[in-house]
């Protein structure tokens, strides 16, 4: 049985400072800033396209275990990851395996950290016929046959999610997402970067939506995964309006987390459901008689906003995406957000437009993707300028690799596909033939990891 919370956080909660104190200590000096990248990728029949099964999917983590130093996690028996040094590889409800890499100090550590993932998961899954795809939803395997993972936590999160949503359920089972980790200084810097996160997360699911076939139809959204978490827990998705003020701070996260239903606590290594009511935290916290730091910490992990704190800052719009582009999200946020003058100089572009206009932008973007407006401005034009702002702050940065080169490389696939106009899941649209055997060729050129 794995250790379900952190046992750093065994402090009771006695008074509400904690809970900032909390998020105020994710804050780090400028030269101990890092990026994180975690990646999602689907595992499928490398014949057939069909989701792989739980019981292959851990022959697969067996496999990527006996060729690495990793350290098994199991859950009642079942291995359900492996923990190394300083990254780890987890798995998502449905099976989708994902890649938490270290916390670098520059892209060139994170795509070390890849490339090494890349080469076990390939060497373990082609034995067992199995494929890796960089895409934001299962392409062929209806919902219904998408088995759960034996995990006790979702056993509790998958009955509740038909009560707040159609697709919750989905969402767990054949989604994909890409998550990319960003520190922050202080108070001010954390709420400017949250700002700013949320009004770039319309432009991040366009620039990155690759999700535009399910059930091995086109499903009318470039990226259904954003359509998905729509339709997922109203409560707990999408954008937080109260960090849109300019004075927001620490304390409107918190407010925000604490009327927010719970789904669980966890003691003794077991999860204890609290779904059967709307179990608030702020109620739990006036009705448990010892509530716990890690209590709030594992409440954090289950807000499902677009950027987040834990206490680092999460962005969470980007669709899995096939290995060329797979950093290039890092990359782009690393430029923009830890260089001041590309933070401003993104921010004066945004800040200009008022908020209907980002309401809009946001519901129509994983629908027009490129072709998404931001008033007078499409995305096209706008995601051309913010790449290029980016740049610029990444050459300022000037982190070089053995070969002199600076992070801008992780740019120049998506520059490519920026100037070519359409996106990812564009492309595949164009290519899709409705034919199983050629469209499952088509997804392994498209975003394979071979």
């Amino acid at each position: 049985m794995s250790t379900l919370t952190k046992p750093q956080l065994t402090a009771i909660i006695s008074q509400p400072q904690q809970l900032i104190d909390y998020l105020a200590a994710g804050g780090r000096p400028r030269p101990q800033w890092g990026i994180g990248a975690e990646a999602e990728r689907l595992v499928v029949d490398a014949k057939t396209g069909e989701a792989a099964d739980y019981a292959r999917i851990e022959k697969l983590l067996e496999s990527i275990s006996a060729i690495g130093s990793w350290r098994e996690i199991r859950e009642d028996g079942n291995l359900l990851a492996l923990i190394g040094e300083q990254s780890s590889i987890t798995l998502e409800p449905g099976g989708q395996l994902e890649l938490s890499g270290r916390l670098c100090k520059n892209i060139h550590c994170c795509e070390a950290d890849f490339s090494a993932h890349i080469a076990q998961v390939f060497a373990a899954a082609e034995p067992l016929g199995l494929l890796c795809l960089g895409l934001g939803a299962q392409p062929f395997t209806p919902l219904e046959q998408i088995a759960w993972l034996p995990k006790a936590r979702y056993g509790i999160m998958g009955p509740y999610m038909l009560r707040t949503g159609s697709l919750g359920q989905a969402m767990m089972k054949q989604t994909a997402g890409l998550q990319v980790n960003i520190d922050f200084s202080d108070e001010a810097d954390c709420m400017a970067k949250l700002r700013l996160g949320q009004v770039l997360s319309p432009l991040l699911y366009a620039m990155f939506a690759n999700s535009p076939i399910m059930n091995g139809q086109p499903v009318g959204h470039q990226s259904i995964r954003g359509e998905i978490w729509a339709n997922t827990d109203a409560d707990r998705t999408g954008l937080i309006p109260a960090l849109f003020n300019a004075e927001s701070g620490f304390c409107d996260y918190v407010d925000f987390a604490l009327n927010l239903p719970m789904y669980f606590i966890a003691r003794d290594d077991r999860y204890i459901d609290l779904t059967g009511e709307r179990m608030t935290f702020r109620r739990y916290l006036d009705s448990a008689q010892e509530p716990l730091m890690s209590d709030w910490d594992l409440h954090l992990s289950t807000l499902f906003t677009e950027v987040r704190l834990r206490p680092q800052i999460e962005f969470r719009s980007a669709d899995s995406l096939p290995p060329r582009l797979t950093l290039s999200v890092a990359a782009l946020l690393k430029g923009i957000f830890y260089d001041p003058e590309a933070l401003a100089a993104t921010w004066d572009i945004f800040s200009a437009h008022p908020p209907k206009e980002h309401a809009d932008a946001y519901r129509a973007s994983w629908t027009l993707g490129l072709e998404t407006r931001l008033g007078t401005q499409s995305f096209a034009d706008l995601a051309r300028q913010v790449v290029e702002i980016s740049r610029q702050g990444l050459v300022r940065q000037h982190c070089l690799n053995d070969d002199g080169q600076d992070e801008t490389i992780f740019l120049d696939e998506l520059s490519v596909l920026l100037a070519h106009g359409t996106t990812l899941a564009e492309q595949l649209l164009n290519a899709w033939s409705g034919d199983r055997v050629t469209d499952l060729a088509l997804l392994k050129r498209h975003c394979g990891f071979v």
